[in-house]
């Protein structure tokens, strides 16, 4: 490996930042400038709560910190960036909007760019969150903010007054602007990115439906807090292609930890080295996000990495997590009815669908309960083998409120 590979100058550089992680190598006896990536530890998240979330609080000038939910120590998750940390995920999310903007979200020539004058970020606190506007700005846009904290009428009435081309916000966010918009394609918005929580094909579909545009109008951004950036989906390619400044393998979950199961052939755990994250130590890091059909494909004559979607998290906090997908479960519901709203809980391992949806109709919800139990091989095999009792699948009623979590609502309830 030459000195001045990319992987060897990140270990260097991440080796002096966090000492530990120095120390580390120095005990497996691994020569920073010779060693494979294969070599070098997984940054696991025990790992990490040994090491990262246990240092003191860091008092460099120009720092940034993220705070999230806690480690298994009851220790709040403090992620710092660096000045230069902010600036390269700026440029890169700007980069990524420029480019698919452009595009017109495809590879149609037909379609022409749609020009942008003002863009709306609504969504929940966090790095993506408290970045948006100086990417707005950056796009030179007229840009405003809204807190997920607000009652949703005051995002609609945001929405009505300030009239965005373009709203940057969280697909359960999103969910709820439909349905207490009544008609969100008066809202006029041309363009949606979304971020932070899973969005399905045909959740995406649906979606740009109610608002009068196309699928590829709408953007699904992938990234965390950790990591930054990391893939955005792309219509054309069918493929959520990874940022260019990460190197992602996809790993067995077993390799990962012994306690975990195997996974299905095509899925695999996203493990990831970024080459410009510096007071994150991103070599080998473990999203526990499962991907699946993880390849690497030429495009405009550059070998990317993709894989076509989050199935689910895995974490050893998850009973039976590891093999439910709600990208699945979101996905078969979407076939039947295209305004859902819906929640999973898995209470006495009996797994429960709560849909609502103006749509749906009494008799759907024995069809949709069947679609789950016979699509999703996972959860028909776990109640073949009675791990899970069954499934319950509901209708909300329409002014029921649904849970919430403090920032993210599509997730599975425990």
């Amino acid at each position: 490996m030459s000195p001045s590979s990319p992987l060897q100058r990140q270990i260097i550089r991440i080796g002096q930042l966090h000492p530990w992680y120095g120390d580390l190598l120095a005990q497996s006896a691994i020569q920073p400038q010779a060693c494979e990536l294969s070599e070098l530890p997984l940054m696991t998240s025990s790992l990490l709560e040994k090491h990262y979330f246990t240092q003191q609080t860091r008092q460099e000038a120009g720092l940034s910190v993220y705070k999230t939910s806690g480690t298994s120590t009851g220790v709040r998750k403090a992620i710092y960036y660096s000045e230069d940390d902010d600036e390269k995920y700026i440029a890169a999310k700007a980069a990524s909007f420029r480019e698919w903007l452009a595009s017109g979200g495809s590879n149609d020539p037909e379609r022409r760019p749609t020009v942008i004058q003002k863009a709306l970020a609504d969504m929940g606190t966090g790095h993506a969150a408290s970045t948006a506007l100086t990417i707005f700005k950056q796009l030179g846009w007229q840009a405003e903010s809204l807190s997920f904290e607000l009652p949703i009428e005051e995002h609609i009435a945001k929405l009505k007054a300030f009239r965005p081309e373009l709203l940057y916000t969280m697909p359960s966010i999103l969910d709820a602007i439909v349905t207490a918009s009544g008609e969100p394609q008066l809202l006029g918005i041309q363009k949606i990115i979304v971020v932070g929580e899973i969005a399905p094909l045909e959740w995406q579909s649906n979606i740009a439906a109610r608002f009068g545009i196309e699928p590829q109008d709408i953007l699904d951004t992938y990234g965390s807090i950790e990591i930054g950036a990391i893939a955005a989906y792309s219509h054309e390619l069918g493929q959520y292609v990874i940022d260019s400044g990460i190197h992602a393998e996809a790993l067995p979950a077993e390799q990962i930890d012994d306690r975990f199961e195997p996974l299905q052939a095509n899925e695999a755990v996203l493990v990831l080295t970024s080459y410009v994250r510096t007071l994150f130590p991103a070599i080998r890091y473990v999203t526990y996000d499962v991907v699946r059909d993880f390849r690497t494909v030429t495009i405009n004559g550059r070998e990317r990495q993709c894989f076509s979607c989050i199935a689910k998290r895995i974490g050893t906090d998850l009973k039976h997590g590891e093999k439910i997908s709600l990208y699945d479960i979101e996905s078969v519901v979407h076939q039947f009815v295209h305004d859902a709203e819906l929640r999973v809980k898995l209470i006495d391992n009996k797994l429960a669908v709560h849909i609502r949806s103006k749509s749906l109709q009494d008799e759907m919800l024995v069809h949709i309960q069947h679609a789950i139990e016979h699509k999703i091989g996972d959860i028909g095999l776990m109640i073949q083998n009675r791990i899970l009792e069954g499934i319950s699948v509901t209708r909300a009623a329409e002014n029921e409120p649904l849970e919430r979590g403090a920032v993210k609502s599509k997730k599975i309830y425990f």
